[in-house]
């Protein structure tokens, strides 16, 4: 059996063995609970602790003391929107966002929106970017918050994070970004870009599952969030648990490995990822590149494939680990919220297909990547009357008025 190319890393990556080797020993030998402070057991665990924090804090240009330990970016998501909703609620109920967000933030939204506060859903242009003077045009007396995702899951875009930041200082408004795709691919800094709240998780950068960060502004100005929960009052009283000790280890060599090779690892994916595009897009006609090709994530390839099912394609390669475009839902298969909002027809999103390439990729399986789906969607499109169709001129108007 031929080992599987796995190029699907914005969904999660393998865990560096660094990492697991920096984990290893508060698996076992030094196994304490952090919050233990009586003992030499504790005091270890909370070293490890307070070691990652200052290891994720450097990647982003933050104190040690505004970072908040969570169970991964959805959490930590939470805890910013409603957290900071409720804490701020007497100042006002009004919160923007924008509709390309992940389900982690948009799912929150929602349910504010059931318990009296207003949402604005910001759009977003054709290649998955909204503006600084969209934020502007909306922000209002009563706002209280702006999320804004720093890079987006699906299509990689990047949004202009210090603009909007800038913009959120000079109107007082607290800003969140969910940074869980962009957090140790991209240079981040808290202070730069004006960010007050801002959510990543551990295993987006080679580290373990069930951990993330929330990083909370102390000074200028000193955020709080409401907890969500109650029981002990860890971690400044925002999240109450006993911590994940190995976990948070793994996070801090994840951040400080990611931030050593930020630079190279960038340039090395972004040739992968051209090598991909340019060879699709030469082997393959009727394809189109979802996102914003000049600005969006260095490791990230989305494509929609015109005449072919996306479920389809993943099943006639299956020794490539991808992402579809389609998300099953128990009635229906529905193309991709976010490429419907980038104006990607149903067809075309049926069509999508995300790579998302990582640290362990290599040009061998970006070329084998290349014949194995050239193939599958010259074995599909053969089938279609609709691909025939079209290579004989036809247009859709056309197709529908004969048919």
């Amino acid at each position: 059996m031929k080992p599987a190319i796995y190029l699907d890393n914005n969904a999660t990556t393998p865990v560096d063995p660094r990492v697991l080797d920096a984990m290893l020993p508060y698996l076992r030998e030094h196994f304490g609970n952090a919050a233990s402070r009586n003992h030499a057991f504790g005091w270890e665990a909370e070293r490890g602790v307070e070691r990652a924090r200052e290891q994720v804090a450097t990647l982003i240009n933050a104190s040690s003391k505004e970072i908040l330990w969570t169970s991964g970016a959805t959490e930590s998501d939470n805890i910013a929107l409603k957290g900071a909703a409720r804490m701020y609620r007497e100042k006002g109920r009004h919160i923007i966002t924008q509709v390309t967000e992940h389900k982690a933030v948009l799912d929150p939204c929602h349910w504010l929106g059931e318990e009296g506060f207003e949402v604005t859903y910001l759009p977003v242009d054709r290649f998955g970017r909204v503006t600084a003077e969209q934020v502007r045009a909306a922000i209002r007396e009563d706002t209280i918050l702006v999320s804004i995702m720093h890079a987006n899951n699906e299509i990689g875009t990047i949004q202009p994070i210090a603009e909007i930041g800038a913009l959120c200082k000079e109107r007082e408004v607290l800003f969140h970004t969910d940074a869980t795709q962009a957090f140790g691919k991209v240079p981040i800094d808290v202070e730069a870009m004006g960010i007050d709240l801002l959510s990543a998780s551990a295993h987006k950068i080679y580290g373990p599952k069930g951990v993330g960060l929330l990083y909370v502004r102390r000074r200028r100005p000193r955020v709080r969030c409401e907890p969500l929960f109650h029981g002990g009052g860890h971690e400044r009283g925002m999240r109450s648990g006993t911590l994940n000790v190995p976990g948070i280890v793994g996070m801090g060599a994840a951040a400080a490995i990611a931030g050593e090779a930020m630079e190279s690892e960038s340039r090395r994916l972004a040739g992968l990822r051209d090598r991909l595009w340019e060879g699709l897009s030469g082997r393959i006609d009727a394809i189109h590149r979802n996102g914003d090709a000049h600005n969006g994530l260095s490791n990230t390839l989305n494509v929609s494939f015109a005449y072919v099912e996306g479920e389809s394609l993943m099943m006639g390669c299956d020794g490539i680990a991808v992402s579809s475009g389609s998300a099953c839902t128990s009635a229906s298969l529905e193309p991709s919220y976010v490429l419907k909002a980038v104006g990607v027809d149903d067809a075309l999103g049926h069509g999508s297909i995300r790579f998302s390439l990582g640290r362990f990729t290599t040009v061998d399986e970006i070329d084998a990547t290349v014949e194995q789906v050239a193939q599958a969607v010259g074995r599909l499109r053969e089938m279609s009357p609709l691909y025939e169709l079209a290579r004989e001129g036809m247009t859709p108007d056309t197709m529908e008025s004969t048919s």
